[in-house]
């Protein structure tokens, strides 16, 4: 291994091979779950850095894991705690190679971190609306290697549909630049999409061409509370008839998650909480519109939609945001509520998606049976309902020790949650992956022909199986 390691050092720099100190930035997971320890972490600055620490690395038969901001929620980019492997961590690289205007494309190394990748488009007049919470730190890479999803995919898509073209290092060092901004291409399999979502498993994404768009003349923010999530579904059927394409984002919120940010967070205020009635208030949407007309057309439009909604008893209050200072405070709340859950302590976390139509129904049958199972357990609902992706987490009961509850509980919570979910035709991962964490459940509920096929894919790009080793399949 000193070999390697100097190997290394000559490639990247001293440096940037980190071998001593505290690293706990790196080799621990966002959530606590895991606390890795890698053999070393090493920081290239360039895509032929990055190959040529792979071929060392193959070489020398040592597995790598990449990394960018090291906020996944699935221990997806942090190492085991062996001390055998190589954590690559792609921060330095955060070149804006180019920003295209006339193709609405700009194209970035793997590095960058999406807010940094929002700017530069924001400073040419032009709008990258992948949108999250950890957009502060999260990195591109890391988002279309997980397919990153958050609050717009309603108007804009998934990181998949937010990307035209990938450079990527091979599992044996080879560089492949398919970094063209070309929107029709069709000379044969799209590997674009084969490394999209697939985790750092495949190879390692270096760059990326994205795909951009006008800046909206407008953009509103309103808030309404609703009784019921069948209500919360009327009202999207609602927006998508009266906003049309103006609808870009629509995100629901229980009342229980919404106490938590209260409790946690007061100097927030979250509107309707405290003086609606709890029925009546059951659950909160947060839905934004965008317009390329006049602020006032959206206004307008947005306003008759909730007129709509009142009409209907799909909604008994509402507010729309009157300035960029409110909207923000509204989605400061819904951001806020992952933060408010982890200091309410450990909780047990679903990433889900269900047909929207099946929504309530599958929140029903599962409340119930959760309820049923674990007297007082606490269930922390929310997401993103314009696209069926529910945050659907379980809290201890009021008292119980939370580590104590994962304990007893997770494994069969997640059992049960994941059999409802498959029951109503949903997927156990809508946009946080697969990681370490689910890699069982996956190949519980993946079906064989599907697990076969990802598993051969596998062995012809990785036949050695040092990328990114027992993250989304165990070979």
């Amino acid at each position: 291994m000193d070999t390697l390691l100097e190997s290394l050092r000559r490639i990247v720099g001293p440096n940037h091979v980190l071998t001593e100190g505290d690293l706990s930035a790196y080799q621990n997971d966002w959530r606590k779950r895991s606390q890795g320890r890698a053999l070393a972490v090493v920081r290239p600055c360039s895509t032929q850095e990055v190959a040529d620490v792979v071929k060392a690395c193959a070489a020398a038969g040592v597995s790598i894991v990449p990394q960018g901001g090291n906020t996944g929620l699935v221990v997806g980019s942090t190492p085991d705690d062996s001390g055998t492997q190589i954590l690559l961590n792609l921060q330095r690289m955060q070149a804006v190679r180019q920003l295209d205007a006339a193709n609405l494309s700009l194209t970035v190394e793997a590095g960058c971190i999406l807010q940094n990748v929002q700017q530069a488009a924001s400073d040419a007049g032009l709008l990258f609306p992948l949108s999250l919470a950890a957009q502060g730190s999260c990195s591109i890479g890391g988002n279309l290697a997980t397919n990153a999803g958050g609050t717009q995919v309603v108007r804009y898509g998934n990181a998949r549909e937010l990307c035209l073209g990938l450079e990527v290092v091979t599992a044996q060092g080879e560089i492949w630049n398919g970094l063209s901004g070309l929107r029709k291409d069709n000379t044969g399999y799209d590997l674009r999409d084969l490394f999209v979502g697939s985790e750092g498993t495949l190879g390692i994404i270096t760059a990326a061409t994205l795909k951009l768009f006008p800046t909206p003349a407008a953009r509103l923010t309103a808030w309404a509370v609703l009784p019921t999530l069948d209500a919360a579904v009327q009202l999207l059927t609602l927006a998508h008839q009266q906003l049309g394409a103006s609808l870009t984002g629509f995100e629901v919120m229980g009342r229980f998650a919404l106490s938590l940010v209260a409790r946690h967070f007061p100097q927030q205020r979250v509107p309707f909480l405290a003086d609606a009635d709890s029925q009546a208030a059951a659950w909160a949407v947060l839905l934004e519109s965008s317009d390329h007309e006049s602020e006032a057309h959206a206004r307008r439009q947005l306003e008759q939609l909730l007129e709509t909604a009142f009409e209907q008893l799909v909604v008994s209050d509402a507010v729309v945001a009157e300035s960029l200072s409110q909207a923000h405070a509204l989605w400061h709340i819904r951001e806020s509520i992952p933060l408010a859950q982890a200091l309410e302590g450990l909780n047990i976390k679903h990433d889900i998606s269900i047909p929207i139509s099946s929504i309530p129904d599958f929140v029903r049958a599962t409340d119930a049976h959760l309820e049923e199972s674990i007297p007082g357990v606490r269930l922390v609902n929310f997401g993103h309902l314009g696209d069926g992706n529910l945050h659907y987490n379980v809290q201890a009961p009021a008292g119980i020790d939370a580590a104590e509850f994962l304990r007893e509980h997770e494994a069969a919570v997640n059992d049960l949650v994941f059999c409802s979910v498959l029951r109503f035709g949903g997927s156990i991962s809508a946009e946080h992956g697969i990681g370490s964490l689910k890699v069982a459940h996956l190949e519980q509920h993946k079906s064989p022909v599907a697990l076969a096929l990802m598993r051969a894919i596998k062995q012809a790009l990785d036949p050695h199986n040092t990328m990114n080793p027992g993250r989304v399949l165990r070979r």
